[in-house]
């Protein structure tokens, strides 16, 4: 081993090499020096601020405001490191309001930079400029005429660090960054009027004005294309205490760049021209990846956009100050805040929520043919270098094979619905027009029922959805489950599941205006009661009571509770007694009403008729429960089930289902054609 070799002297810096690798780190480009100064202009209150700009920004970069100024007591320090109005001790963080509180802004210019500061408060006389080099005032402030507020001149930026300067781009597209910045910053900040100009040039490259909104910004800065289409909604999570105000446009607009402006606590997030622009934590404070938030809204969108086409997104987040480490990063750009995945799931939620009640607006556009003009197959072939193998094909036509051409003949008839009960519906009319607008009128505004929908809205999956939305019925298997085929996937699902979840979901939304399936005759409630109380389904026991008691106790709950169930729900119980009317849900279907005695009889005792929003939801899942079983008998009758599968409850799952993400468990992937190709080309 060789014994010539020395340790290296550990050395103390230079203050100034100190100073300059610090500064380094906080301005690394005239739009981290804008960030920091527009801030700055922010805090100070201003109501206007206007940026000059030359070459990029390395030449000058200058910012005007009427804020409150600085006082001519504080140029002296105003540039040196760690010196701030926002706080005096370290506990003052945890509720730390402002933009700044490091006070390192100042002092990093002034090592990379030739720096000067006009400003002028109210209460004194005149103005004063002052000139800094390396954190320290070069001479006395002088004392010049000049309005409230503060103008901060930046010049021959990163002059004293060649390579840094070097490795900047373009001037053009430093000013593209600054004014990317600058648009960031006035949508969030509509009442302060934002102007950025190129020095030089007579209009100004940016401007907006004082007292606007951020509908009105984003279509200055942005454009109409994207204003016109924007969804503004707010959300308030009392469980993990965050606001959330939120701009994002609808289906209708797409583009190929994605644009997300991201604010937390004030703070901007997502900045132009970082790599890294926040970080954010769970319960243990532990880093996490940055774009989980705009990957999970990304994903809501790809439902509904073309494939590489995104969004235009704003977002502002307040969270309590307790929850949020502002002190992480020199430049404020990394942010650690609790609950990163509980509050990415409920905003995503809100998101889908939004897009699937907005598509009612949506906008399709069709070229109109001039007359005489050529069909398309005359003037244009297919592009015979895209292929399309056999595996990739996707069945379009639904009547061309089922499930039942190869197991026993399908048996239709007119009724719809079969029942071995001796007691028969009369068949469905159709609806007219002017009954359904009629029915329709019933505005709901009971707060219990609003809450039931925006639940099953937030709740909704809209990648289940889109696969209901566009499958193809293959056939039954037996009475629970069915086959469909969604793009080149075979699936099997538990239709009980599914019809259940359809029915209680057409209750909610047909609430007070649900049409009525009138029985004739009527029949005894009563009756139905001990017929329930003498089937296995009911479980009575002697230890229960005597029979006739308990039905005759039922009855009177039910006809005391009539009137709800005639108001919200079509069910209606004559004053004598008589089951009259059932509701009606889906066209064309009528419940089985072997399970009918047993379906009042747990109305009597499984729903909560005491408290409101327990009651409207126990019914409608009893109701629910009913009306998804099928009379699934033998013989002749053994056709209907299938027959209303097919024509009525898979259609209705199309047109209505909005399904939660738990029935994701109730679908099974059985197979696709790339996996049946491989299979087959082995053989």
């Amino acid at each position: 081993m060789s014994t010539g070799l020395e340790p290296g002297v550990i050395r103390k810096l230079d203050e100034v090499v100190v100073n300059r690798i610090a500064a380094g780190e906080i301005i690394q480009r005239p739009a981290n020096a804008l960030k920091e100064l527009l801030e700055n202009s922010l805090d100070a209150q201003s109501s206007h601020i206007q940026v000059n700009v030359k070459s990029g920004g390395l030449k000058l970069l200058q910012i005007q405001d009427n804020g409150t100024g600085i006082r001519k007591e504080d140029l002296g320090i105003v540039c040196e490191r760690f010196t701030t109005s926002k706080l005096a001790r370290f506990e003052d963080l945890s509720q730390i309001a402002t933009f700044g509180f490091r006070g390192e802004a100042l002092a990093s210019i002034s090592h990379v930079a030739h720096l000067s500061i006009q400003t002028k408060t109210a209460k004194e006389k005149c103005g004063f400029k002052a000139t800094y080099a390396d954190g320290k005032l070069q001479g006395q402030p002088k004392p010049c005429a000049g309005n409230q507020g503060t103008i901060i001149s930046i010049e021959d930026l990163f002059y004293n660090m060649t390579q840094r300067r070097q490795a900047l781009r373009s001037p053009a597209e430093e000013f593209q960054k600054l004014s990317e910045v600058l648009a960031r910053y006035a949508v969030h900040n509509p009442r302060v009027g934002f102007t950025l100009r190129k020095q030089g040039e007579a209009q100004p490259a940016l401007r907006t004005p004082v007292g606007s909104s951020r509908t009105e910004n984003i279509r200055i800065i942005y454009g109409a294309g994207i204003a016109k289409e924007l969804l503004e909604f707010t959300h308030r999570d009392e469980v993990f205490k965050f606001e959330a105000e939120c701009l994002i446009t609808q289906v209708n607009y797409s583009a190929k760049k994605s644009q997300m402006l991201l604010f937390i606590n004030q703070r901007l997030v997502e900045s132009a021209g970082e790599s890294v622009f926040y970080t954010l934590a769970d319960g243990n404070l532990s880093l996490a990846h940055p774009t989980a938030l705009k990957a999970a809204v990304d994903s809501v969108y790809s439902t509904y956009l073309p494939r590489g086409q995104h969004p235009f997104l704003y977002m502002s987040l307040t969270l309590p100050p307790q929850n949020l480490d502002v002190n992480v990063h020199p430049t404020k750009h990394e942010v650690h805040f609790l609950y990163q995945d509980e509050i990415v799931e409920r905003l995503k939620q809100q998101v889908e929520a939004r897009l699937l009640g907005s598509n009612s607006t949506r906008t399709f556009y069709k070229q109109l043919r001039l007359p005489g003009a050529p069909d398309l197959d005359e003037t244009q072939t297919a592009d015979k270098t895209q292929r399309i193998y056999p595996k990739e094909m996707v069945r379009t036509d639904a009547n061309e094979q089922k499930l039942d051409k190869f197991l026993a003949p399908l048996i239709k008839r007119d009724s719809g619905v079969s029942s071995n009960s001796s007691q028969e519906l009369p068949p469905l009319p159709d609806e007219s027009f002017r009954q359904t607008a009629a029915r329709k009128s019933r505005e709901v505004r009971l707060s219990s029922v609003l809450d039931m929908r925006q639940r099953i809205e937030r709740q909704c999956s809209v990648q289940l959805r889109s696969t209901l939305k566009n499958l193809v019925y293959v056939g039954c298997v037996d009475e629970q489950r069915a086959l469909f085929q969604h793009e080149t996937h075979l699936y099997l699902c538990n239709m009980r599941s599914f019809s259940e979840e359809l029915f209680y979901q057409r209750l909610v939304y047909e609430f007070q205006n649900c049409p009525g399936i009138s029985l004739t005759p009527s029949l005894p409630l009563k009756d139905l009661l001990m017929l329930a109380l003498e089937s296995e389904a009911a479980g009575w026991t002697s230890d229960d009571g005597d029979k006739d008691e308990l039905a005759s106790s039922a009855a009177e709950i039910l006809q005391q509770k009539a009137p709800i169930m005639r108001e919200y729900f079509s069910l209606r119980i004559s004053e004598e007694g008589q089951l009259e009317s059932l509701p009606s849900l889906v066209s064309q279907h009528r419940p089985n009403v072997a399970h009918l005695p047993v379906y009042l009889l747990r109305l009597a005792t499984e729903v909560d008729w005491d408290q409101e929003a327990r009651c409207f939801e126990t019914f409608c899942r009893e109701t629910a429960k009913f009306y998804s079983q099928l009379d699934w008998g033998d013989g002749v009758e053994a056709g209907h089930p299938r027959w209303t599968t097919e024509h009525v409850l898979f259609p209705a799952f199309k047109k209505y289902l909005l399904p939660p993400a738990r029935l994701r468990d109730q679908i099974y992937e059985l197979t696709n054609l790339p996996t049946l190709y491989k299979v087959f080309e082995r053989c």
